[in-house]
Formats: structure tokens, C-alpha cells, sequence
């Protein structure tokens, strides 16, 4: 990296560390999902705790390169991910599943992911928290919305790069037990590729039935494509790969050890909350 490029992105993310400390609170939180406009695979939010009062200048050197996640490199992304794990206070990562999505509809469960994300923070009176973009309807969690976060925010980046990373790994090893769809390559979202999958394959149980979302929609799909057979065993299937046995599955994904909050199944069995991280 050239050096005019580092100084540029240290100066972006001093940016987003400067809105935080300008909201004069101690801890700042913020969250923000990954997955919203994809065809195929889960929506997953995440949540980010920032106490300003011990953020060392090692962490705040360390997410020198914090930006939206959307605007950085995946190997940017990755390196960055253990980062924020370090630096972060807490850290909660929910996951809304493909028939979870269908059955509410894809606005409602991205508003109770990030609701659900920030809430398992379990933050008090002393904390602000931000959301990337959205007001949430029946969050018990006072938060504010902040349009454009992730390029605002550092909690919010934050979040947005552990959303990003988490979701993209999952989809990733999901294309090994789904081949043909190319999953390893787009991650579930629209593409042209992807599109042509469709149509010499129909979708997997990974796709989105409901054809509710924004993405289906602009592809104009009319609900006549073959489904993959999902039955109550596939489903659970697919829940053990995403959330592993136990803990363990969770701490593959968010290399980290120390989770205090066991991972919950959601009513319909198929969703996962891998838990809150605590420093």
C-alpha cells in the first residue's frame, strides 16, 4: 500500500472515530446487517460496544483501516475482523435464516435482527446506540438512526465488517454442501452468474422462497422455478452448520473464546444468535 493511500484511509477512519467521540458518551454502540438484497442464504446483523474511556491507541491503531465494509477489500475485511473483536467491549452477532426471512418478510426481519443484535449487547442507561440506516419498529433498545452509517460511524463500521465477514464465510462453506449455484463466488446475492444458475438449476434450500425481497423483485421472477426438496431434517441440517455443535461452531466463526451468552434456537428451529462477546 502506498503511503498517500494509508494516510487516506487513516484519515477516513479518523473520520468515523470523530462522530463517535462528538456524541459525548463514553460508550457508543452501533449495528448494521449483511445479506439484506441477496437472493440466496441468511441475513446476518451485528452489533458493536465502543468504550471511548479505554479504547487504547494500540486498538485505535489497529482499526486504522476501518471504513464501511462495502468499501473495503475482503482482505481488508478479514484482517480487520479480529480487530474489532479485540478492541470492541462487547460484540453480538444474530443470524436470520432464508425461511425466516420468508415467513416475516425480509423488512421485518432485518429490524428485528438489529434490534435482537443490539439488545444482547445488553446496553444501559450510559450507552448511545446507532443504527445503520433504520428506525426499528418495537425495539425495547433507544437507538438512533444514522443514514449512510457504516461511512459515519466507527461502531457502525465496525459492525458492518463482522456482518459482512461472518455472513460470507458461512455462505462460502455452504457452497460446498450446494454446489452448482456458485455461492463461493457472489455469496447469495444478484449477479448474472447467479441468475443463470437459477434457470438451469432452480433454487436450493438456501434461496429465499417468498420472492418478497427487493432483489427477486427487480428479477422479475415469477415463483414457476423447481425448489429443491426442504424438509424439517434439511432445515436442521442447516442449522447445525450454521450455528455447529454447541459453542464450538460459534467460536469457529467469530474467533473468539470467551462467549457468556449460550446461542438460542429461534421458535422455528432454523435460526441462530451466536452469542455476546465480552471483554
Amino acid at each position: 500500500m502506498s503511503g498517500k493511500l494509508h494516510k487516506r484511509r487513516l484519515r477516513r477512519s479518523q473520520r468515523l472515530f470523530d462522530f463517535d467521540r462528538g456524541l459525548d458518551h463514553r460508550f457508543v454502540a452501533g449495528a448494521d446487517e449483511a445479506g439484506r438484497g441477496c437472493l440466496a442464504g441468511p441475513l446476518v446483523a451485528a452489533a458493536v460496544l465502543f468504550d471511548y474511556e479505554t479504547l487504547s491507541v494500540g486498538d485505535r491503531r489497529i482499526l486504522g483501516g476501518l471504513h464501511d465494509s462495502k468499501q473495503m477489500t475482503e482482505e481488508a475485511r478479514i484482517e480487520m475482523f479480529p480487530c474489532v473483536m479485540r478492541a470492541a467491549a462487547r460484540v453480538s452477532i444474530v443470524i436470520r435464516s432464508a425461511p425466516g426471512i420468508d415467513r416475516r418478510g425480509l423488512h421485518v426481519t432485518n429490524c428485528q435482527a438489529l434490534g435482537d443484535a443490539l439488545a444482547r449487547l445488553e446496553p444501559g442507561p450510559d450507552v448511545i446506540c446507532l443504527v445503520d440506516g433504520f428506525r426499528l419498529p418495537r425495539c425495547q433498545v433507544p437507538h438512533r438512526r444514522v443514514v449512510g452509517g457504516d461511512r459515519t460511524s466507527a461502531a457502525i463500521a465496525a459492525a458492518s465488517v463482522l456482518a459482512k465477514v461472518t455472513r460470507d464465510r458461512y455462505m462460502r462453506e455452504a457452497a460446498e454442501r450446494h454446489p452448482g449455484w456458485g455461492f463461493e463466488e457472489h455469496v447469495g446475492y444478484s449477479t448474472p452468474e447467479h441468475r443463470a444458475a437459477i434457470d438451469r438449476l432452480g433454487i436450493s434450500p438456501l434461496h429465499r422462497r417468498s420472492f418478497a425481497s427487493v432483489a427477486y423483485t427487480q428479477l422479475g421472477l415469477d415463483g414457476d422455478y423447481e425448489v429443491a426438496e426442504l424438509d424439517d431434517d434439511l432445515l436442521e441440517e442447516e442449522l447445525g452448520h450454521l450455528e455447529g455443535p454447541g459453542l464450538e461452531g460459534s467460536d469457529e466463526v467469530l474467533e473468539i473464546d470467551d462467549f457468556v451468552v449460550r446461542a438460542e434456537d429461534d421458535a422455528d428451529g432454523v435460526e441462530a444468535d451466536l452469542g455476546v462477546a465480552r471483554h
